[in-house]
């Protein structure tokens, strides 16, 4: 009876997905060239973890697929950073291999954000990143994070992070990343052991008496903090329990004076509530919405990141349903494998069944591991560093 209701479940589950793929395709515009998602099953690989690699004619494509349930004990997404810090560059090999003993084990990671790639602040992600509840980077755009209770959520976030200074004005403020001459930019002890700034004006924060820690900085807090020192040139040290606020050459003329004692309030508010996320990582755009393949709109500019979203290049994309997370990267720019669209990625996925997917950054960076290895074959002919990852982990002491 049980095998009965198994295989009952797995006819059910097929039936649906090659439904949404027609739909899908149909929505997209993709006719009968749409990709569409293995029908006879994904194969486990260990337990709890199917992966297969999909060969599909019409691109040609070559498509690699992660399924695992939701429902698994102590399953969860949990976003990576090379050395789990805000910056730097590792592959994802090496962030899996950082990932705590005490946070759990990966079952597999799909490569993260868009990123910076060189000079300083190499590894600044483009927009959110949140690791172990703590933020590493602001939300900018499209967002994927996740409820305490593990539930993943996607949605365009806007960051809304002031200072207030002792006179009652307030200035936009920045998270770990590169300064410009006219930005205030906090820094955590997660940038390292300094700002790596130059010039410009720059504040030693202390936790305000009877205030609480400052760190970890969370989405949707406020902090007090009070100015220990004041420093101009740039490089702070970065204290252990405290913060530096750096400010440009051109903004700090400008700023209010603010001397040894001063209390200033950080607020980190976002357009969209995030409070109380667990993990979360920028990316975009909106693949599959309520089931169904999002149509993609291009603006009509020959720049390069404009145009790549028409053409067909290596992906990777996070996608899910009531039952389960699905990792996707589809190899490209070599024999056999054409890359995808975006359109072509979307409808994919949500012949897979997946409810809601986003798509990751792509190209040189699409890598896809699973079970201990590199599954796709990256277009560079191998693992790129990249600033971060997604992981599914099963959380320590938390048995298949």
């Amino acid at each position: 009876m049980v095998n009965s209701l198994a295989s009952l479940r797995h006819f059910r589950f097929h039936l649906v997905s090659a439904a949404t793929a027609l739909l899908s395709a149909l929505a997209v515009g993709c006719g009968q060239d749409a990709p569409v998602a293995p029908t006879s099953g994904i194969p486990e690989i260990q337990p709890g973890l199917a992966y297969t690699n999909q060969h599909l004619p019409q691109g040609p494509w070559s498509v690699h697929v992660v399924r695992i349930p939701r429902g698994g004990p102590g399953i969860a997404l949990r976003a990576l950073h090379a050395d789990n810090r805000a910056f730097g560059l590792a592959t994802i090999s090496a962030q899996v291999r950082g990932i705590p003993a005490t946070t759990g084990i990966a079952l597999a990671a799909v490569n993260g954000d868009f990123y910076q790639r060189e000079r300083t602040f190499a590894g600044d992600p483009r927009g959110l990143q949140i690791l172990d509840g703590e933020l590493l980077s602001a939300p900018k755009g499209v967002c994927l994070w996740t409820s305490p209770d593990g539930t993943p959520h996607v949605d365009e976030v806007t960051a809304r992070f002031t200072v207030a200074w002792p006179d009652g004005t307030t200035s936009p403020l920045g998270l770990h990343e590169e300064p410009e001459p006219d930005r205030l930019v906090l820094f955590t002890g997660a940038a390292g052991p300094s700002t790596r700034t130059s010039g410009g004006r720059e504040w030693k924060l202390i936790p305000e008496e009877g205030a609480g820690a400052l760190r970890p900085i969370l989405p949707g807090v406020r902090r007090k903090a009070r100015v220990e020192s004041v420093r101009d040139g740039g490089d702070s040290p970065i204290p252990e329990r405290g913060l530096v606020l750096s400010a440009g050459r051109a903004l700090a003329r400008r700023l209010p004076a603010v001397e040894h004692g001063a209390v200033l309030t950080l607020d980190f508010a976002t357009s969209v509530p995030i409070d109380g996320a667990v993990t979360g990582i920028g990316g975009g755009p909106v693949l599959v919405r309520g089931g169904k393949a999002v149509r993609i709109e291009v603006p009509d500019d020959d720049a390069y990141q404009f145009k790549s979203m028409r053409e067909r290049h290596p992906r990777s994309a996070v996608g899910w349903n009531a039952e389960h997370l699905f990792l996707v990267t589809s190899d490209g720019r070599r024999e056999g494998a054409a890359g995808m669209t975006l359109e072509e990625l979307g409808a994919y996925l949500a012949s897979l069944g997946c409810t809601d997917a986003i798509n990751l950054d792509g190209g040189g960076s699409a890598t896809l591991w699973a079970g201990g290895a590199i599954r796709n074959q990256p277009s560079d002919g191998s693992e790129r560093p990249i600033a971060n990852a997604l992981a599914i982990v099963r959380q320590a002491g938390r048995a298949p």
